[in-house]
């Protein structure tokens, strides 16, 4: 008996679904879009994670450009939401590559909350970090969630790198300076600190954070040198929440987006960027150690308008 083949259809992206509500006849584009119009777009960014200033933001953009005839097609418009895009995403000046200390090990801080995947992000970042030629040494400073420890010495032990760790509950100041003290000692350049996985509620770990902060910057001068927040691209506007809150106990000099495999929650890089004015350096879109990439804003912003998901 013959099987009939069915065709699985993908599933419209972004710009498919924005053409769909707003651009389903060339007049769109000659008489402007009505109210009708704005409001659909409007709900579908912000259903993506775009937020409120961005989705204005880009709403504007859309706007203003029919309403003066500056794009006069579907790719017109298409190509100034990719201009816009990459605008509200792009790095300041100075921000590519993990910062290399003048002289001594260079400290990078990797922060977030239980369940962003912080701790694999620490592995990813040893990995690529390791492949440029750089001598990594790992700290396991998050005494306080149960199993980090050896997790972080697993990672450790399969990427052939050296781990300073303490008891489960200890100090993870103590730890992260005994690190820096050790990576002086073998001739490592490069300490990445895995800092508990601390609820941003929770002040008492806050300030635990602070002074992992103080004490590397008593050992390293200008440590940390990098303070990476790790956040989950998928929990939209909470994790704009957790990035400010962070930031007032430890200023970011970048963030990692993980999670974002696809694009239907894709605005929430848009979102971060803007609200938490740090530039996004890698997006982890996967488990496996290669994937951590670097961020570039334009071929974001392109595949997050796909015409198909």
């Amino acid at each position: 008996m013959k099987r009939d083949r069915v065709t699985e259809q993908k599933k419209p992206g972004l710009w498919g679904r924005l053409k769909r509500l707003a651009l389903t006849d060339v007049g769109a584009m000659v008489r402007g879009f009505n109210a009708a119009d704005i409001e659909a777009m409007e709900r579908l960014l912000l259903e993506a994670d775009f937020g409120v200033p961005a989705t204005m933001d880009l709403m504007a953009v859309l706007e203003d450009g029919v309403r003066r005839g500056t794009w006069k097609t579907e790719a017109d418009l298409k190509e100034a939401m990719v201009d816009r895009i990459a605008e509200l995403l792009s790095p300041v000046a100075g921000t590519a590559g993990i910062a290399r200390a003048e002289s001594g090990p260079t400290v990078v801080l990797v922060m977030g909350v239980n369940g962003v995947g912080k701790t694999t992000t620490v592995a990813k970042l040893a990995y690529r970090l390791k492949g440029e030629g750089r001598r990594v040494l790992l700290a396991a400073a998050d005494t306080w969630r149960a199993g980090a420890i050896a997790q972080l010495e697993v990672w450790a032990e399969r990427l052939d790198v050296p781990c300073v760790s303490g008891a489960s509950g200890g100090d993870p100041a103590a730890v992260a300076f005994d690190a820096v003290e050790a990576a002086s000692a073998r001739g490592a350049d490069t300490v990445l600190v895995d800092t508990a996985g601390r609820l941003h509620t929770q002040e008492g770990l806050m300030d635990e954070l602070r002074k992992v902060a103080r004490v590397v910057g008593r050992r390293a001068p200008g440590a940390p040198h990098e303070a990476l927040l790790v956040l989950d691209g998928t929990v939209g506007q909470n994790a704009v929440q957790q990035g400010r809150l962070f930031a007032e106990a430890v200023q970011p000099t970048g963030l990692i987006i993980t999670k974002l495999d696809g694009t239907a929650k894709g605005g929430a890089a848009v979102a971060l960027r803007r609200e938490l004015d740090v530039p996004i350096r890698f997006l982890g879109r996967g488990e496996g150690l290669a994937d951590l990439t670097p961020f570039d804003p334009r071929d974001f912003a392109r595949q997050l308008l796909a015409d198909e998901g």
